[in-house]
């Protein structure tokens, strides 16, 4: 369907025409009327369906159509984001649509200057997009009033949930008025979250452009059985081959379950000559900006991510995913092979399973419905991973440049005095002065 005919208004359909967006996605068709008459609503749909204009879309008219303006330290539109990737994707999408619209659109998350963000919120803003612990933090700080919000949104709602952040979620909603529209939008629906939107939401709407938990139709899924001490050597040898002449790998989305296993990942590719980034909490917001625009502009193909720091990749051209660790959680796996067969392409997802992963390959199987195809290991397999571990092993060792750039920026340590004992010490002579 056209968004000619959802009802949209002539300025958020010029903008919609100059990112030549013109047929509507199934959860935006059933959405979008649903909100322009100011219901509540719980939308289940899988990532990369297009949630983010199927909520931005009509609260941009709607804020339009009230004809208000923000009152100093205050927002008429609130999107709460569980990670700060997440955030500056759903915020630039904001900007792109309501161009026409005049809307002011700030974001708020941590690892960014608090000061800058009491400035960006000082004259009031129409929509503010925030994850949850910065902005309880202006709000206790007094720099921002959340007794106008018009409209509140929670956006991949059950990462909210899983990364504790139920509690901070109460302390907010206290704060807002009663009277408003308040929008959860969720790739998976598990019982925490219709107990949630139970509390938060009156009368909701609901729409589902597929039952919970299913996976992309797009992305052919496979698995390899390997050891756990194995694997990367499997994933050096998968990527020599992706990459070269006759592979098909065009940008490759890496996923570790742990920080420190994101970072050994990255040095082990580094030592066989295959540059990637890595992404996670413990990188700072300049690190993972720098990593995640290397990543989209194909600088750097190859990027691993913890699930964390993955919520807000929305890269077109994402041709493979490869959970180099199955997630412990089987709803994760839903996520991360969404990160592919984006825009209506396809994609792959490939899952390496060790013998203590085993279990973890069943819930995801079960949960998803579906028998993953089994990949078998490539021929001649531990005569290469020999020689692939031999190669690492001679291979320097290969510092991070953003280390490198941090220490290089370092200020110098300044001396530190030591102690004299005070028997060597020199005695006073008369006027105060000291001997030797």
């Amino acid at each position: 369907m056209s968004f000619e005919n959802l009802g949209l208004s002539q300025p958020v359909l010029q903008a919609l025409a100059l990112k030549e967006y013109s047929v509507s996605t199934p959860i935006q068709e059933q959405a979008i009327p649903v909100l322009l008459q100011g219901r509540d609503l719980l939308g289940i749909a899988q990532t990369g369906t297009g949630k983010t204009a199927a909520f931005m879309l009509p609260s941009i008219d709607r804020l339009t159509a009230s004809d208000k303006r923000p009152q100093p330290r205050t927002c008429r539109m609130l999107v709460l984001a569980p990670t700060r990737e997440l955030a500056s994707q759903i915020a630039e999408s904001a900007r792109a649509y309501s161009r026409f619209s005049h809307m002011s659109v700030v974001t708020v998350f941590g690892g960014t200057s608090v000061n800058k963000n009491r400035q960006d919120v000082q004259r009031g803003v129409d929509i503010l997009v925030a994850t949850p612990g910065r902005l309880l933090d202006l709000v206790e700080q007094r720099m921002l009033d959340l007794r106008n919000v018009e409209i509140l949104v929670l956006d991949e709602a059950d990462q909210m949930l899983d990364l504790g952040f139920i509690h901070d979620l109460k302390k907010i909603v206290k704060m807002l008025p009663a009277r408003r529209q308040t929008l959860f939008f969720s790739a998976t629906m598990p019982g925490a979250i219709k107990d949630l939107a139970d509390r938060f939401l009156t009368n909701p709407a609901q729409v589902s452009v597929a039952p919970a938990a299913t996976t992309v139709d797009r992305v052919e899924q496979f698995v390899t059985f390997v050891q756990q001490a194995e694997k990367p050597a499997l994933l050096t040898m998968m990527l020599r081959v992706g990459f070269g002449e006759k592979g098909s790998m065009e940008r490759v989305l890496i996923f570790s379950r742990t920080k420190h296993g994101a970072d050994r990942i990255v040095k082990q590719l580094a030592a066989c000559r295959i540059p990637a980034n890595a992404i996670h909490g413990n990188k700072s917001q300049p690190q993972r900006e720098r990593a995640l625009a290397e990543f989209k502009s194909g600088r750097v193909k190859i990027l691993i991510a913890t699930d964390i720091a993955a919520r807000g990749i929305d890269v077109s051209g994402v041709s493979h995913v490869v959970n180099f660790d199955l997630p412990n959680v089987a709803e994760q796996y839903v996520h991360r092979i969404g990160r592919t067969a984006r825009a209506g392409a396809a994609g792959i997802a490939i899952a390496f399973c060790g013998d203590d992963e085993r279990a973890h390959l069943r819930g995801i199987e079960k949960l998803t419905r579906q028998k993953i195809a089994i990949s078998p290991l490539p021929e001649n397999f531990l005569g290469e991973a020999a020689r692939i571990k031999r190669e690492r092993a001679a291979s320097p060792v290969v510092i991070e440049p953003e280390r490198e750039r941090t220490q290089m920026h370092r200020r110098p340590r300044r001396p530190v005095a030591r102690a004299v004992p005070w028997g060597d010490r020199p005695k006073r002579r008369a006027g105060g002065q000291r001997r030797g």
